[in-house]
């Protein structure tokens, strides 16, 4: 095992040495009215280039989202000043487009670092920016939004080559509508044109509409929501596959799926039909036992840039409910689409303002209602909050809407330190509630206030209600039933947004949930009263946690942090727990926990060093099993490579779960013990389901690239893994057929 002080003396050692690295040479002399070492010229090429391959994740005003920080500001700004313009050409040419550093050629990189510098306040000078240009920021810029920024020109965006007229054809800048082809800009890597629209019509016969009481109680063979049941579990009962023949897997059927993107998915299964998400929207059905296609529906948009994009543009779950199929597209678009033939039912936008809302945690359907979150929302001054909504499955008309950071005159909304409503932002739902029946009740996790840094939000030290949050609701009404804060005040990207899990002992309701910090909580789910925590992974986030009310206490640098000064955080924003799902095994009450073990130097809203988590002896994956009557350890996992999905079981007491390094893998739920494993084509990344057709067991798994945290961040310190950037597919196992 590593020595912790070592590592912590030498990630720090590392650190000076990088910080030196960037201040050495800079020149300082130069006052704030000087002219930047680059062009107008390069400027205005820097803003093509930007929005061709950064405006993606970091926002057309450089405003930043989610895990990709603000490129202009003063929260950029701030981290930025004192060092050098040749130190942001490195940061950028080394790690961005995100997945893809180092593929842009010179002449791009060195515009868009221009265009930066531009958008900061910097002027335009006679000397051209190169790799060398070494600038100290703060004194050539303001960290002021220039005027073009603030209010970009309106440019018309022209048709390709030959194509001018043609209403039937559109560059991939705008949204294409069904019928329509999309011509894409070259980025150096060959890319077919793609229609959108029905382009397979359906006929499957003999369809069993989904009911209330089979979401309720699923049957067996089948997986119809995120985490197969309202209450999370992420549990098959299927028990042909068990711990005496899973060593006989073998591939039964794979299907290649679209790329350039990122994906998440989870294979829908019912009745024999498995209902697939894929990149630009693209709504497939096939046959769960032969993988033939049924129908396909393309939704679009189409991806306006190539190679893995921001964990912001997929959808983690789809729904089904009576001969619908529903669909949260990333976009903010609610589809409902006939689960027969493909063709659209109905279509609303859960935000009717253009760019305003994503969504990606897909849907949880009850009482005939499609409940959705929201992401990518909450501009500053725009009165945009996020919000969970409910609408009417049958017509798509909305029921109901909450707002999900408390305003003024509510209750919690005296916990934003007097900051006016337009401007208290965040409280994202990046993952599909739960439901209990009985309670008549959903909950739901809520991310970080933004910005997440408490010293660029401006709120003090309010605990930031309803933010970092689980939220109880009235599926009906939408009114709130209670809230518990689990990160009051939050402030290093460490959000409490994941699955909650619904678990009962004789007479007693629980819900457990664990995010970022690596923190398992455990809460009464009739009260939300705080009953229990266990520490999963090592934290130095939190000096203490009050063992009646469980709200931690964060150390002191960070409560008084400094934009320009480095905090040490473990775990890291790559979280010690993501989106990647738990799964609880009901027969023998144990929740297996995926797990990352990665920790960060990070200054402002910026620059972020990683290294790996003190005693993990470099394993950044690590999977462990607590007992959820009393959060007993019972047993852990430990490797190199991350797990990249979610966690499956069954009743024949296997696990599945997959990893950054493209293995695929069944583990025994009692003690931990790999049973058998496979290697795929990339990195196995989504939610792993089982199902079973005709009497038959199967375990279905998707590879696929994007992933946001979970993939960037130990991506940084995996340089000796190797992945093909293509191979987005899924998979599926079962045993052999008997002679």
């Amino acid at each position: 095992m590593l020595n912790k002080t070592k590592l912590l003396l030498g990630a720090a050692a590392g650190l000076a040495l990088i910080a030196g690295t960037q201040l050495s040479g800079v020149v300082t002399a130069m006052a704030q009215d000087a002219a930047g070492p680059f062009t107008q010229d390069q400027a205005n090429a820097g803003r093509m280039a930007y929005n061709d391959n950064c405006a993606l994740c970091h926002q057309a005003d450089l405003s930043g989202a989610t895990d990709a920080p603000p490129l202009a500001g003063s929260a950029f700004f701030g981290a930025w000043k004192d060092r050098s313009t040749e130190a942001l050409y490195s940061k950028i040419h080394a790690t961005m487009p995100a997945g893809r550093g180092g593929s842009l050629d010179e002449a791009t990189y060195t515009s868009i670092v221009a265009y930066i510098l531009h958008a900061n306040g910097a002027k335009a000078g006679n000397a051209a920016f190169t790799p060398t240009s070494d600038v100290a920021i703060g004194s050539i810029a303001t960290g002021k939004l220039a005027d073009d920024v603030l209010h970009p020109p309106k440019v018309a965006q022209a048709a390709p080559a030959g194509q001018q007229g043609n209403p039937n054809v559109v560059s991939s800048a705008g949204f294409a509508q069904p019928g329509q082809t999309v011509k894409y800009p070259d980025p150096g890597r060959f890319r077919l044109p793609t229609k959108l629209g029905l382009l397979v019509k359906g006929d499957i016969q003999n369809y069993v509409p989904v009911t209330d009481a089979m979401l309720r109680n699923p049957p067996d063979s089948d997986w119809l929501m995120f985490r197969r049941n309202y209450q999370g579990w992420s549990y098959s009962p299927l028990k042909q596959i068990d711990t005496q023949n899973v060593s006989k897997l073998q591939l039964k059927w794979m299907w290649s799926m679209p790329e350039n993107g990122t994906m998440e998915d989870t294979p829908i299964v019912h009745d024999g039909i498995m209902f697939m998400w894929g990149v630009a929207n693209t709504i497939q059905a096939l046959d769960a036992k032969t993988g033939e296609l049924l129908w396909e529906n393309r939704l679009g948009p189409a991806p306006t840039a190539m190679g893995p994009g921001p964990s912001s543009v997929e959808t983690r779950s789809m729904g089904l409910y009576e001969n619908n199929l529903y669909v949260a597209a990333p976009e903010g678009w609610l589809y409902a689409l006939d689960a027969r033939t493909g063709e659209e039912v109905w279509k609303t936008k859960l935000n009717p303002k253009e760019n305003v809302a994503r969504t990606t945690g897909g849907v949880i359907i009850i009482n005939g209602k499609v409940l959705v979150g929201m992401t990518g929302c909450g501009r500053p001054k725009s009165g945009d909050h996020c919000y969970i909504s409910a609408y009417d499955a049958k017509t798509g008309a909305r029921d109901w809407k909450f707002t999900t950071v408390a305003l003024t005159g509510q209750p919690g909304g005296d916990s934003w330190g007097g900051k006016p409503d337009d401007e208290r932002m965040g409280a994202e739902t990046w993952i599909a509630g739960t439901y209990d029946p009985e309670l008549n009740t959903t909950y739901w996790g809520t991310a970080q206030a933004k910005p997440w840094r408490r010293d660029l939000r401006g709120t003090g030290d309010g605990a930031n209600d309803y933010a970092n949050s689980t939220l109880a609701l009235d599926p009906d009404t939408g009114k709130m039933k209670w809230w518990h804060n689990h990160a009051p005040g939050e402030s290093l990207d460490l959000d409490e947004v994941f699955e909650r899990v619904l678990v009962d002992h004789d007479d007693q309701k629980y819900l457990l949930t664990i995010g970022k910090p690596g923190i398992l909580w455990k809460l009464d789910r009739v009260t939300g009263k705080y009953l229990g925590h266990a520490e999963t992974v090592y934290q130095n986030v939190f000096s203490s946690i009050d063992p009646k009310t469980g709200t931690p206490t964060y150390r002191k640098d960070i409560q008084s942090q400094k934009v320009d000064e480095w905090l040490s955080s473990c775990p890291g924003p790559e979280g010690g727990h993501d989106w990647q799902s738990t799964s609880y095994h009901k027969p023998s009450d144990t929740l297996i926990i995926p797990l990352s073990q990665s920790c960060v130097f990070m200054l402002g809203n910026g620059s972020q060093t990683y290294f790996e988590m003190p005693g993990s002896d470099g394993n950044m994956g690590r999977l462990s099993a607590y007992r959820t009557s009393d959060l007993k350890p019972l047993w852990s996992f430990q490797q190199r490579a991350p797990f990249l999905t979610g966690v499956v079981s069954t009743a024949g007491n296997v696990a599945f779960v997959g990893d950054f390094d493209r293995v695929f893998r069944a583990i025994d739920v009692r003690n931990g013990k790999t049973l058998w494993k496979t290697r795929l084509g990339t990195t196995v990344q989504g939610y792993p389901v089982s199902f079973s057709v005709d009497g038959k067991q199967y375990i279905a798994v998707t590879t696929a690239l994007g992933g946001g945290s979970p993939q960037l961040k130990p991506g940084t310190m995996l340089t000796e893994v190797h992945r093909p950037a293509t191979g987005y597919a899924v998979f599926v196992f079962g045993l052999p057929d008997e002679p």
